[in-house]
This record gives C-alpha cells, sequence and structure tokens, in this order.
C-alpha cells in the first residue's frame, strides 16, 4: 500500500498521493512555486494510519503550483410562472491546478 494524506484546503479535503495533480481553490502563488497544503487530517505511510485530532501533528504535504485556471460555467436559473419573473446568473471558479510535491 502506497503513503497518503487527507488534507484540507480551500474548505475542501483532499486525499492525496505523492505526485497527484488536482485542481484546489485559488492559491495566492506563482507557477512553479511551491507551498504547503495547509490542515493535515490524516496520513498514512503505507503501513500505518495517523489520524488527528483536529490535524496530525509535524506532517506537512507540500503542492507545486502548475497553473491557475478557471472552472466550468455553473448556470443559476429562476423563474416563477406566469409572472413575468426570470433570473439567470452564472458564475466559473477559480482554480489553482497543483501537483503533489512530498508527504512528510
Amino acid at each position: 500500500m502506497e503513503a497518503y494524506a487527507v488534507v484540507e484546503t480551500g474548505g475542501k479535503q483532499y486525499r492525496v498521493s505523492a505526485g497527484d495533480k488536482l485542481e484546489v481553490e485559488l492559491l495566492k502563488a506563482e507557477p512553479g512555486q511551491d507551498v504547503d497544503a495547509g490542515a493535515v487530517l490524516a496520513l498514512s505511510n503505507g503501513q500505518e494510519l495517523q489520524v488527528g485530532t483536529p490535524h496530525v501533528a509535524g506532517a506537512k504535504v507540500v503542492f507545486t503550483v502548475v497553473a491557475h485556471k478557471r472552472g466550468e460555467k455553473v448556470v443559476n436559473f429562476k423563474k416563477k410562472r406566469r409572472k413575468g419573473y426570470e433570473r439567470k446568473v452564472g458564475h466559473r471558479q477559480e482554480l489553482t491546478v497543483v501537483q503533489v510535491k512530498s508527504i512528510a
């Protein structure tokens, strides 16, 4: 079994292994820069699992920022029949593509 960690960033939790690429909420870092992943909630070395209460002490996951992008468009449409009321709002979330550099 391989080593993995559960990290929390941007209000969401992700299960990551070394070398994984994922899209997270926008981070204030330039492409090519290394950033700390934030709170490590669980850590496994392949044999033993450490679960934090709420965080694992001394655990660290490092991301390398690959690029910044925008997510898919989400459309919110509201309508009340027979009243002439229609409202359409679109949203595209700002995302950061990161690659897991190391888990320690």
